[in-house]
């Protein structure tokens, strides 16, 4: 039987982190300022191995999980990802797998990683701006880098086609949302613009800094009239719009302003293979040592899903009052991606 967490949610969504480290350092993920070059990332044996992703894959497809995203940290910076793409594409119950990445390195994976069986690719694009981009990345990337990469996944035609997520920080870059839009209307590509959010505990979030999704859609949409289009399915984390003349359509996902816990399906697992059932999880379940044990698919299983059925996660919608208590310390962003 697939489990139900206490609050009736199921498990549908899994995603994992390959790598924790990374090639930018965005200051809302990986500032430079804690994330230098004399910080300690995992070592090889520490991160799991291909062997345990597609295990622990295997074991949650059996729960009801029919989605994966392969996150970061930046995950094409994790040699031989295509291989792993190629094993998760072959478990049954797996009909969505997707990769989430900066893009930089996506120009020359591209290809490859289409003909492994990946659906989709999502790329993190916060401005158009050549020099805000290069300072938002922590003065690691280049702009042009990125839209490579971009143009490259277009043109593989991935079954699922290309998102963007651009997260929008007041004073720092929703004067550029709009030409966002105007690049990728009509390309079919998908952009979607998210709220700031508290991930991790090293961002120094401050709920003045978040645009809430309304003033963008009021903004994109007195340069092109949208209509709102009916979720896909229970629990689609962004809430979709289409443009009145057809030119494809756009997302909003409004952690913030509109907080979506009460459909979550979606657990998160670590590089060095720790369970999380919230983004903003304070602590989660050890699975590496389980892994290396000696433990049967059985006894795997059943953590599994004794993990899903104690979730009573629902951190969006108790931020402010976890926040005046002075919750303890969130995941940082890199171990679990999105």
């Amino acid at each position: 039987m697939n489990p139900r967490d206490r609050l009736g949610r199921p498990l549908r969504d899994l995603r994992i982190s390959v790598m924790d480290r990374c090639n930018f350092r965005c200051p809302y993920c990986m500032p430079e300022s804690t994330y230098g070059e004399h910080y300690t990332f995992l070592g090889n044996d520490e991160r799991l191995s291909f062997d345990e992703i597609e295990r622990v894959s295997r074991l949650a497809a059996r729960l009801g999980v029919s989605k994966l995203r392969l996150t970061g940290g930046e995950p094409l910076l994790r040699p031989n990802l295509s291989e792993l793409v190629a094993r998760l594409r072959r478990i049954d119950g797996i009909d969505d797998l997707a990769v989430t990445t900066n893009g930089t390195l996506l120009a020359r994976q591209a290809q490859e990683l289409r003909d492994a069986g990946l659906d989709r690719v999502t790329v993190s694009l916060d401005t158009l701006d050549p020099t805000l981009f290069h300072r938002m990345s922590g003065g690691r990337g280049e702009l042009a880098d990125v839209l490579a990469g971009i143009d490259a996944a277009s043109a593989v035609n991935f079954p699922r086609g290309v998102k963007i997520n651009t997260v929008v920080q007041r004073g720092v870059n929703e004067a550029g949302v709009v030409d966002l839009v105007e690049r990728f209307r009509g390309t079919g590509i998908v952009v979607r613009f998210i709220e700031y959010m508290d991930v991790g505990n090293r961002n120094d979030w401050h709920a003045e800094d978040v645009v809430p999704s309304s003033v963008l859609l009021a903004s994109i949409g007195a340069r092109w009239p949208l209509e709102a289009i009916p979720p896909k399915y229970a629990g689609e984390v962004a809430t979709r719009y289409r443009f009145s003349d057809g030119a494809g359509e756009i997302g909003v996902i409004s952690s913030i302003s509109q907080p979506f816990c009460g459909d979550c399906s979606r657990a998160r697992l670590s590089s060095e293979g720790v369970l999380y059932t919230c983004l903003f999880a304070i602590r989660g379940t050890d699975l590496r040592s389980r892994l290396r044990d000696g433990s049967s698919d059985e006894a795997l299983l059943d953590t599994l899903r004794n993990i899903w059925l104690a979730r009573g996660d629902r951190y969006s919608e108790e931020r402010e009052a976890l926040r005046q208590k002075g919750a303890a310390r969130k995941i940082e962003m890199h171990y679990i991606g999105g």
